[in-house]
């Protein structure tokens, strides 16, 4: 499986989060059916946006990728994220580029310029846009953004870089090839990065609807004109996400990275849930106002066990237990076989723990380890049943209070009645008792 990943030259942000975490519920699933994976993810850590912002930060590439690579994978693990089995970048696959460049030159699918660039001639691909059902008489000229202004030689305004001659403003970015000195065009990385780790064909390709096209279908017509064989079996693109309702634009003050979030104190798991609810082919309304609600879903998991935990009973049980169990990962797998389907996957687990709750008079220990089972192999492919939230909201307010009482023994009430509203800052309402203090989420 190969999944585009990111440019580095800043701060993924929620639209990038969608595609990751679908990659990862796709890659867990895989895993759960009991398939051997090798997952790669490619870092583009060189391109025209890593050149320009690096050249402006004053850094070398190298440093100024490096740090959003590193906030990156700080951004999977967040997230609860599984790394991919290889991460290459693209800086240290330049040889496999010139390579394959070299290929298609030598095949005719690709031409240099007078300027010294390289570029793949749409033309000699017969099959060129199956991917999107392309009408060729509807190409738009730089239709991926990418293309220089100086870029006029080309033998068709379609045809797209492989190489870029260099270039004054690329500084000491830079390689040297047969072709001439410069740097890769974006297509051809992920192209030399996918056949050097999965061969070709490999199983599946993922990415975002925008990458269709042309990235996608660019990376189709060199590597299958270099290679003479299919390069990829299964295509699976996830949909745009919006937030609050509109398009992400940071002029509407919606444009959110996931550090931005954390900002606002939402938990990552409630991130992760909303990220996760919506099935990847539909479009996703990121909503701020569904954190507390999400949070609800997830605060029934620690609910659940703790009642799990509950029994004690070492009898028979209920009889029944065994055969539900079964039902419930029956169709909690059916819904994800049927192209990812969360929502129903989702639905039959919450209908398996309001069985289990009906029945938890009933349970033996028994039937208790068979139900955690279960569990634990469902969030294999979810990854969200650990949220804890009362555990360490309860030691933060255990402590808070204990400091109170002190300060109401010194009759320091001023301080006692700042900690009262310290607590209540955290979403608890205290209460004094006879027997002493009590408190529970508002």
């Amino acid at each position: 499986m190969y999944a585009c990943g990111p440019t580095v030259y800043n701060f993924a942000h929620l639209g990038n989060h969608r595609c990751y975490v679908f990659n990862d519920l796709l890659r867990r699933f895989l895993k759960f059916k009991g398939y051997e994976l090798t997952h790669v993810m490619n870092i583009t850590d060189v391109d025209d946006k890593t050149i320009r912002d690096s050249r402006a930060a004053g850094e070398s590439l190298k440093s100024f990728t490096d740090r959003y690579l590193d906030a990156f994978i700080d951004d999977l693990k967040t997230l609860n994220i599984q790394m991919p089995e290889i991460l290459p970048r693209a800086t240290e696959h330049i040889d496999l580029m010139i390579d394959l460049i070299s290929t298609l030159l030598e095949r005719g699918h690709a031409y240099k310029t007078e300027r010294g660039d390289v570029y793949f001639k749409i033309n000699s691909f017969e099959d060129y846009g199956r991917l999107v059902n392309l009408d060729r008489s509807k190409l738009l000229e730089n239709a991926d953004g990418r293309m220089r202004s100086d870029e006029y030689d080309k033998d068709n305004a379609n045809d797209f870089a492989l190489w870029k001659a260099y270039d004054s403003e690329d500084g000491d970015v830079v390689w040297d090839a047969p072709f001439g000195r410069g740097r890769p065009g974006w297509h051809i990385e992920c192209s030399a990065m996918s056949t050097r780790y999965l061969g070709q064909p490999f199983d599946i390709h993922t990415g975002g609807v925008d990458l269709r096209f042309p990235h996608h279908t660019n990376e189709i017509a060199q590597s299958e004109c270099a290679c003479d064989s299919q390069f990829v079996r299964y295509w699976m693109h996830n949909e745009f996400l919006i937030v609050n309702g509109k398009k992400m634009s940071k002029s509407v003050g919606n444009f959110f990275t996931l550090r931005d979030l954390l900002e606002k104190n939402y938990h990552p798991l409630a991130i992760r849930y909303e990220l996760l609810k919506t099935h990847y082919r539909q479009r996703l309304d990121f909503r701020e106002d569904h954190m507390s609600e999400n949070l609800k879903v997830l605060e029934k998991f620690p609910d659940f066990f703790a009642r799990l935990d509950g029994v004690t009973s070492s009898g028979e049980g209920w009889r029944p237990v065994h055969e539900r169990i079964e039902r419930f990962l029956e169709s909690f797998e059916a819904g994800l076989d049927n192209d990812l389907n969360i929502s129903e996957s989702l639905a039959s687990l919450f209908e398996f723990m309001s069985d289990i709750n009906r029945e938890a008079g009933n349970l033996s220990v028994e039937n208790v380890r068979e139900i955690r089972e279960a569990m634990v192999r469902v969030d294999l492919v979810l990854g969200v049943m650990h949220f804890q939230p009362e555990r360490d909201i309860g030691e933060q307010v255990e402590s808070l209070i204990r400091e109170r009482e002190e300060a109401r023994k010194q009759k320091d009430f001023a301080r006692a009645d700042q900690i009262r509203d310290d607590i209540k800052k955290l979403g608890v309402e205290l209460k004094d008792t006879p027997n002493g203090v009590t408190w529970k989420k508002i």
